[in-house]
């Protein structure tokens, strides 16, 4: 046959009627192919949620594929930092379909997260049998298939309350969280009373700026930027006061100030779900992470380096001098590192319950920190060390305690990010005598993230393989054998 007479029937059979036996095939696929589109549809709605909020694309990936088992279908999941795509490829029972979800801006909110991973675990888990997709398809009477939609319905329902009810605490108290994590940083750092309670007014100036420049909906890098002026700015105009100063401010070194904004700035950086993501065989959502990681961190770096570079020109010398024994012990240290975590959870819309156990990750994380220092280990080193620590604890207790590991671990390393390096080391670049000092502080901050990120992921993978992690997602379905009797 020709191609000129192949074209003509077809176009004959567009522009007639379409035969009854196609119609009613074509009906048949439709009705088919709904239930499972549902199901893909939940499936994504699910993952969407829980990376957005988040969650390592590893646990986003696992999520959405346990649903889709719990309603006996087997599926492909591609992610990206931006978009979800979920196939499944069709059998002799059920037609192919293909659901595509796009991914919101990221912002953390760990009470939502706790709420979608629970909702995942209550459907991937139910213990009464759950109505395949593939049988509510091909059932010739329609209570599967009701069973299936009110399901699915009520599922959808939930998935709508969590995400759209009200924040668990007021924008408020979220910047008095923040103040509070900035005085815990500052008494880390060796600071006394004075550095504490400015170290919380820079840092509730700081989120206050944020909320103003909301409002022009400014990308995250000029509000890191504008944050970290702030705090510099702060550190300059201490030193040019001093002298007109009747007290003594020979006990609050600017650095300090500088370094807890700097640390509170950190925390929001997802370093740590970049290394997971890469490490786990996600390079593309790995990348995503890691440049976002790397703007807002650039963003800190550009606004401490203009306030310095601006401050040297008019005369203002800000010198580079060694940090003041501190005046607190080591075990008032470690309860300052409980309530940093504890006061960024918190600050991340986690529950109460969830900010103490977080709190108890940050303790335990310094307190292994310090002492490995101690013995005269590498800085970079004895974080990676803790932070193997906080993995391992995290993965082994988090799902026992129905908190997503990830919440832990991103909490348990506040109290050792690198803050005050990042200050000293831009400190030390605008001033041409120390340029090399300058490098070598900035080049160590940049390891101690990485160092971070590496013993966090290192932790959980050595919890799953030990077999010492236990996953409340279980991956077992209950296939229904029996249709309903007619």
């Amino acid at each position: 046959m020709g191609l000129r007479s192949m074209f003509g029937q077809l176009a004959g059979s567009v522009g007639g009627a379409v035969p009854e036996g196609v119609a009613e095939a074509r009906s048949a696929r439709l009705n088919a192919e709904r239930p499972v589109r549902e199901v893909l549809e939940l499936a994504g709605r699910i993952g969407e949620s829980m990376l957005s909020l988040g969650a390592a694309a590893a646990e986003v990936t696992d999520a959405i594929r346990r649903v889709c088992r719990a309603f006996d279908l087997e599926c492909q999941v591609d992610l990206t930092f931006t978009s979800i795509l979920i196939a499944h490829d069709g059998s002799e029972r059920s037609p192919g379909v293909t659901v595509l979800r796009v991914v919101a801006a990221p912002a953390a909110d760990y009470d939502r997260l706790a709420k979608v991973v629970t909702l995942s675990e209550t459907i991937t888990t139910r213990t009464e049998p759950i109505m395949t997709a593939t049988d509510a398809a091909l059932d010739d009477e329609t209570d599967l298939r009701d069973e299936l939609h009110e399901r699915l319905g009520a599922a959808h329902r939930e998935l709508d309350r969590i995400l759209g009810a009200r924040r668990t605490y007021r924008r408020g108290l979220i910047t008095a969280l923040l103040s509070l994590m900035a005085a815990a940083v500052s008494v880390l750092l060796g600071g006394g009373v004075l550095s504490m309670l400015l170290a919380a007014a820079t840092t509730a100036l700081i989120d206050s700026a944020f909320r103003a420049l909301g409002v022009l909906k400014l990308p995250v890098f000029f509000l890191q930027l504008a944050g970290a002026a702030i705090a510099t700015t702060v550190a300059v105009l201490i030193s040019v006061l001093s002298p007109y100063v009747p007290a003594d401010l020979s006990a609050l070194p600017p650095a300090l100030v500088v370094a807890s904004g700097i640390v509170v700035l950190l925390a929001g950086a997802s370093l740590v779900g970049a290394a997971d993501d890469a490490l786990n065989g996600f390079p593309v959502t790995a990348s995503g992470r890691l440049v976002e990681v790397l703007l807002l961190t650039i963003g800190i770096v550009v606004g401490i380096g203009g306030v310095l570079d601006l401050a040297r020109r008019l005369g203002v010398s800000l010198v580079l001098i060694d940090l003041p024994v501190s005046p607190w012990p080591i075990a008032v240290q470690v309860v300052g590192a409980a309530v940093a975590s504890a006061a960024w959870a918190m600050a991340s819309y986690a529950t109460i319950r969830t900010a103490c156990f977080a709190g108890v990750t940050g303790a335990v994380a310094f307190a292994v920190s310090t002492s490995v220092t101690g013995s005269g280990v590498n800085p970079a080193a004895a974080s990676a060390l803790a932070a193997l620590v906080i993995g391992f604890a995290a993965e082994a207790l988090g799902p026992r305690l129905r908190i997503p590991a990830i919440i832990l671990t991103i909490c348990g390393i506040v109290p050792l990010l690198p803050g005050l390096a990042i200050y000293r080391g831009m400190l030390a670049l605008v001033n041409e005598e120390h340029a090399s000092t300058g490098t070598e502080l900035l080049l160590q901050a940049g390891l101690t993230g990485l160092a971070l990120a590496a013993g966090v992921t290192l932790g959980e993978i050595l919890a799953r393989r030990s077999g010492v992690s236990h996953r409340v997602l279980l991956p077992g379905y209950i296939r229904r054998s029996r249709r309903r009797p007619r």
